[in-house]
């Protein structure tokens, strides 16, 4: 579940609709499904892009622009004239597509955890989704892919600096929850690479790395916790101090959502070399704080009738309870009860229940930042996006300036009408995320660069 996850958390409502979709047979032509398709599974009020494309050797896969999904390999794959079917591969939930080839199109339906969607198929590839900041080469910069250690695993990313010899002042990116590359990339946005080009062309090294188990960084994210974490950021930030083109004395984080909690954990330990730290929709409330408002106003918006969000918000909290007691085993139990008391067509399989109760969540959910925020004396800046529904400006905003009043240079602000994403928004939902073209607002890209150039200059 990615409810209860910081940058992830309600993405839940789009990520348990990843999807299968199929492949078919018919008399006229031999072979009619060879070739690509695009179609809509039809979520109510967010419908889901999705293409397809069958091989002639009989496999198939997928795209799913808006969730970054491109060339996933479908299994149980069939594809005859009487029906079409397959199935998207360790995606909890078990989902799958069964439809039929009818007049040169595939109708049917795509069924994930209990639920089912209609979802028609025609002939043609799917349309690329709009995301008119993406950086595009050619560069005027250099790139480069690194490694370097952290305990027991090897930390992947890519570097990127200025043209020249340096030594360049440097920022280290930390990623949101959940299980993020180093582009950050969630909903067909690559948030991390617009900042990295942004402040490389600004004069500023930027490294962003992949999250433990994902692309080319070992160990397991489910089974670490914030102390493995911030020493992973340690190690990162113990890599660029070490290089000869980097000015040991300016490298600092930048940190989204769950990375706004690490990096001043970071920077709060001595002789941890950190020069400055930026927060974007960083919670300065503990994660059990966020996670139950959240849920409250993120049920609220998307109509939930008042007794359905009591319900939920009183389970949330006592889930949290739990965790933070350190009972993981009876949180997993309880989320499982939980899941059986829901409505048959809104439960997930029961051997998923309780399956993200694991270490990781439970660090998030634990975490208070108070202590590190309040120890912080460099330059912070904290920002926030008004109609945020998963870090709540109203509930984080106030507390932070609290917790760094002792800072000699901290900066809260809070841009109105931008989302968790820094996006202009109508709602704040999640939901909308991949609906936005804008990656990132352009005032909050110039906001950063200023606060920063006027602190660490580059020339």
């Amino acid at each position: 579940m990615r409810t209860g996850r910081l940058i992830a958390l309600t993405l839940s409502i789009v990520a348990a609709v990843m999807v299968a979709a199929g492949c078919s047979s018919d008399s006229n032509p031999p072979d009619p499904t060879t070739g690509d398709w695009h179609g809509a599974i039809q979520v109510p009020g967010q419908p889901l892009e999705v293409g397809v494309t069958f091989a002639e050797d009989g496999t198939a896969t997928i795209d799913i622009p808006e969730q970054g999904v491109r060339d996933a390999q479908l299994k149980d794959v069939r594809s005859d004239r009487e029906a079409v079917e397959f199935r998207l591969a360790d995606i909890p939930g078990d989902p799958m597509f069964r439809g039929r080839y009818e007049s040169d199109r595939i109708t049917g339906d795509f069924t994930q955890a209990g639920q089912s969607f209609p979802l028609t198929l025609e002939r043609g590839g799917i349309a690329g989704t709009e995301r008119p900041q993406e950086p595009k080469p050619p560069f005027p910069y250099q790139s480069e892919d690194i490694t370097y250690r952290s305990g027991d695993i090897t930390v992947a990313g890519t570097l990127t600096r200025p043209q020249g010899n340096g030594p360049f002042p440097a920022v280290l990116m930390i990623t949101g929850s959940g299980a993020q590359n180093r582009d950050e990339e969630l909903m067909a946005h690559k948030p991390f690479l617009l900042l990295a080009d942004t402040l490389t062309r600004a004069g500023y090294a930027v490294l962003r790395t992949d999250d433990r188990g994902v692309g080319g960084t070992g160990g397991i994210l489910e089974t670490s916790n914030y102390n493995d974490l911030a020493g992973d950021a340690a190690a990162g930030v113990s890599f660029l101090r070490g290089r000869p083109d980097i000015d040991p004395a300016r490298v600092g984080l930048f940190g989204h959502s769950e990375g706004g909690y690490l990096a001043p954990l970071v920077a709060s330990k001595p002789d941890s070399g950190v020069a400055f730290a930026i927060l974007m929709a960083g919670p300065s409330v503990p994660g059990s704080d966020v996670l139950v408002e959240q849920t409250r106003v993120i049920m609220a918006a998307n109509g939930s009738a008042a007794d359905v969000i009591d319900k939920q918000v009183r389970d949330t909290a006592e889930m949290a309870a739990m965790l933070k007691a350190g009972d993981l085993a009876g949180a997993k139990e309880f989320a499982k009860r939980a899941n059986a008391a829901l409505p048959e067509d809104q439960r997930v399989p029961e051997s998923e229940a309780g399956a993200d109760i694991t270490p990781y969540f439970a660090s998030l959910v634990a975490y208070d930042p108070a202590p590190a925020l309040s120890s912080l004396r460099i330059p912070v800046l904290a920002f926030y996006g008004g109609k945020d529904l998963q870090v709540l400006a109203y509930q984080n905003e106030q507390p932070a300036r609290d917790l760094l009043a002792s800072d000699p240079d901290a900066t809260v602000y809070t841009f109105p009408g931008l989302n968790h994403l820094m996006q202009p928004t109508e709602t704040g939902k999640p939901s909308e995320y991949s609906t936005i073209a804008t990656t990132i607002s352009p005032e909050v890209l110039t906001y950063i660069t200023g606060w920063l150039t006027q602190r660490f200059p580059t020339k």
